[in-house]
């Protein structure tokens, strides 16, 4: 007798344009977002679902992989280096990890006091957070799935046109139980979407055994 690993489908949604979305994704379940017109910003933050103290850290994870960027093989950790979530495949093949999540705030700063009544990555994260008990001071430093940002030689940091492209998809295994918030950015005054959002579609399998 042989067996095959099978997945099953449990969710399969979408990420509105501009709107937040969320999930707990339970440890061997993937998480697939497919970039599905191309060049979407999907600013991500990760929790443990036991304990929301528990959190994805970007200085955790980029020091243990010695490596900016995120692609195939990169495993989210938290604070205490516990791994969250783990890319098992990636079509894209660089994603941001530095460059944070929009603001009232920041787009007042970045582009002018007339930005100031656009709703903004943070905003998503505090409605959307909200349903499972997360605060303001439970928002850190988020990854930004498809998002292309450069460092310079001297230091600095572009945001500048995405490497994706419609379909393009990336899958995220969750390593335990993990709450996973999502923004589709809903930004419109850089490239980090071309200008324009678009939705994303999220699919949460699980693996079968079958004989």
């Amino acid at each position: 007798m042989s067996t095959t690993l099978e997945h099953t489908i449990i969710r399969d949604e979408l990420a509105d344009a501009r709107a937040p979305w969320s999930a707990v994704v339970r440890a061997g379940d993937v998480l697939t977002m497919i970039d599905l017109h191309g060049n979407q910003a999907v600013d991500t933050l990760l929790y443990a679902a036991h304990d929301h103290s528990i959190r994805y850290s970007a200085s955790a994870t980029v020091t243990a992989q010695r490596n900016l960027f995120l692609t195939t093989g990169t495993v989210l950790r938290s604070d205490d280096s516990t791994p969250l979530m783990t890319i098992v495949a990636d079509e894209v093949g660089n994603h941001d990890t530095v460059g944070g999540a929009c603001s009232q705030e920041s787009n007042t700063l970045r582009y002018g006091h007339h930005t100031k009544h656009q709703h903004a990555c943070v905003e998503n994260f505090l409605i959307e957070g909200a349903k499972w008990g997360l605060g303001k001071r439970d928002l850190v430093s988020n990854i930004n799935f498809f998002m292309n940002v450069p460092v310079d030689p001297d230091g600095t940091l572009g945001i500048v046109d995405g490497l994706s492209a419609p379909g393009k998809s990336l899958s995220l295994r969750a390593e335990t139980d993990t709450l996973v918030l999502v923004s589709s950015c809903p930004q419109i005054n850089n490239p980090c979407n071309a200008f324009d959002p678009t939705p994303v579609r999220m699919i949460i399998t699980t693996p079968e055994r079958a004989a």
